[in-house]
Parts: C-alpha cells; structure tokens; sequence
C-alpha cells in the first residue's frame, strides 16, 4: 500500500530537465529519499508509467512520487487525550501536555506521545509511521510537529538546518528582567562534572537564544523566547546563565525553598512556524499558556 501520491505537473519552462532534477531541485527531495523511491514499484511514475531517473521531461508530463505505507510497529497504541493543532496528509501537530515524554525509552515504554498518536492514528484507520520533526523536553507543554511520511520529515529537518523554523517559547523566570529585550550568544556544552548537565563555555557549540520581556511582575518576568539553535537544554542554561532561571527548574533553577511552588520547569512552546513541505507557504502554528502557567502567573503577580 502507499501513501496518497505527491504529483508535480512540468511547466513550461522545465521542459528537457532530466525527471531526478525536477525532483530535486523542484520537490526538494534528497538522494536518500529518491534512492529509496527508485526501489519501490511505483515510486516515482512519469504520466502513469515507470521509467528511469535520467529520463527528460517535457510541458505538461505528469510526476507522481509515491512512498509505501509505514508502521511503527514497536509502539504501542494506547487511548490517551491528543489536542490536536493542525492535521492535514503530511503532518499532525499537538499540543503536548507538560510531564509527557515525546517517545518511549527504556523504562519509558507507555504513558507517550507517540503511544497516543499510534492509538489515534489506528482508531481512524491509519498507518504511520511515528516521526517527530523536533523535540520536547518531557515537563515542557506546547506545540511538536509530526512528520506522516520521510518527505516531510525530510523538508522540515532541512528548514532545521538552515534555522528557517520560527521556535517561540513562553517561560516563568526568577527575578525582573531590566532589558526589554535581547540576545544570548554563550556556546554550550557538557558539564565535564555532570555529563547530563549543560553549561556555557567558551569551548562549546553556538547557541543563539532571542528574549523579549512579555510581562514583569514583583520577582518574576514573563519571557518570550526564540530559538535560532536548538542546542539541549538551551533555553535553561542561557537563562539561567543571564541570571534568571526558570521557576521550577530542578537541574538549573533555585532551591525549591527560594522558588514559588510549581512542578515542573515553566516553559511553554507556544509557537512553530515553517514552510509547508508540500505547498511550501509558511505555516504557523500556536498553542495558548497551559492552565498551570496561567496559574502561575497569577500566583507570581500577588492574585489569588
């Protein structure tokens, strides 16, 4: 079985281009991927029929690649809530809930995003394979993007890459911030001491992270936050490096005694925005502040 096919018409003015030109350069579509393609039946088809790559095209031939049906067969489907923000054939975009995992791991095998995704993909008759574009830290709530086919996982990793992807996020941080905006440059790297740490060392890798202040409060900012690298850990270590780490924060934040009471690490991906890896128009994506941050910053302001 495959996936609904995707079709490009030759126009005009690629008459005489060899087909794995138009579909590289036109499509996007990687040497892996068109490999992978030529192997298949009926992956890539010129007016109906196979044929060779290095064919040329002429006005008005008809390209359809098709890709065969996935299944993420080591996941196990399990019936929990999904909020879905955006769906169409080539993506599912959710709005994670905060102390979710995005994948199972070991000791993580159930209680993930991808069991819920597999259940719902199987409950409408579905067969996915589950691709997650980036991730979530598990106590971080927000948008995550999921790719339905290697196509689209494939264009958006690419945008990754080349940091076209808008990645905002909303975080609770300690102390009022001065500047009403800015930008933090320090590398990160391991914490020689603390493998599983991330610090800021002249010696790490570049990581640029945007800040504008969205609310200031007694003892606390609201912040909005831009992601142009997606090092680990990132914005935690940058705020916590500019002196203001995020309430709740157990690996990078303050003692539990000197912080309002909140279970996990205030942090919100509250926007994603890329080129559509069909259409190729800009896609934006929102997910509004969890309730427990809503709480939060009514806790933080001096409200009941």
């Amino acid at each position: 079985m495959y996936y609904k096919p995707i079709i490009y018409i030759v126009p005009p003015e690629d008459e005489g281009m060899l087909l794995k030109t138009v579909l590289h350069n036109r499509l996007g579509m990687s040497r892996k991927l068109l490999s992978r393609l030529k192997l298949t039946e009926k992956g890539i088809t010129l007016n109906g029929e196979r044929c060779y790559t290095t064919v040329k095209v002429k006005a008005g031939d008809r390209i359809e690649a098709r890709m065969e049906e996935e299944e993420s067969e080591d996941i196990l489907p399990q019936d929990l809530p999904l909020s879905i923000l955006y769906e169409d054939e080539q993506l599912l975009i959710v709005n994670k809930e905060a102390g979710m995992i995005v994948h199972p791991t070991h000791g993580h095998y159930v209680g993930t995003v991808a069991n819920a995704v597999v259940h719902y993909w199987r409950e409408r008759g579905e067969t996915f394979r589950f691709r997650p574009v980036h991730r979530l830290d598990q106590e971080t709530s927000g948008v995550l993007a999921i790719a339905k086919n290697p196509y689209a996982h494939q264009q958006i990793s690419e945008q990754m890459s080349a940091h076209t992807v808008t990645k905002e996020y909303a975080a609770v941080v300690h102390g009022v911030i001065a500047a009403d905006s800015g930008t933090l440059t320090g590398p990160i790297d391991r914490d020689p001491e603390q493998p599983h740490v991330r610090i800021v060392t002249p010696d790490g890798y570049p990581a640029v992270t945007h800040y504008e202040v969205m609310a200031r409060y007694p003892a606390h900012t609201l912040v909005k936050l831009r992601l142009e690298t997606g090092r680990t850990h990132q914005i935690r270590v940058h705020m916590k490096h500019l002196g203001h780490p995020l309430v709740g924060d157990k690996m990078y934040g303050l003692p539990p005694e000197e912080s309002p009471p909140f279970p996990r690490q205030a942090l919100h991906a509250m926007r994603l925005g890329f080129d559509h890896p069909l259409t190729k128009q800009r896609l934006t994506v929102e997910a509004p502040l969890p309730a427990d941050l809503e709480e939060l910053l009514k806790l933080v302001s001096g409200g009941e």
